[in-house]
């Protein structure tokens, strides 16, 4: 495969993940919240056999910093789309729940990006079969 072969691909792949990310942006706006607050409301639910994360854990996720993820939190507590409980386990941890509201926001914003997201997972698929080219 040629160098030109190799930057058609890249380019057709980006273009299909800023899509799919720019079609999130607009969904959660339509939603009233920004794509920082879906991404964190789903951050929460990401973790197996628990409907909850950790501040540190959605800053991991987010790839953001702590300081910065913990306002966010509170944005979204101020839209009660969130709330944070003391751990169980430990006492130096906050973990963020979804409210009802956040509940119904996201299951909102998963049902509307099923279709975008098979579009990404085919490019993703065009994409690997060129770099295992």
């Amino acid at each position: 495969m040629s160098d030109k072969q190799r930057f058609e691909a890249l380019s057709e792949f980006r273009y299909h993940l800023r899509s799919f990310l720019r079609f999130s942006e607009d969904a959660a706006r339509v939603q009233g919240v920004t794509a920082l607050q879906y991404q964190l409301m789903l951050h929460t639910q990401g973790f197996e056999g628990r409907d909850w994360a950790t501040v540190s854990e959605l800053a991991e996720r987010l790839q953001a910093q702590l300081h910065g993820v913990v306002a966010l939190v509170s944005r979204c507590e101020d839209l009660d789309l969130v709330r944070r409980q003391p751990s169980q386990t430990d006492r130096r941890s906050v973990e963020v729940h979804l409210t009802p509201k956040g509940r119904r926001t996201l299951g909102s914003l998963a049902i509307q990006h099923a279709d975008q997201l098979s579009n990404l997972a085919e490019a993703v698929r065009k994409a690997s079969l060129i770099a295992d080219a």
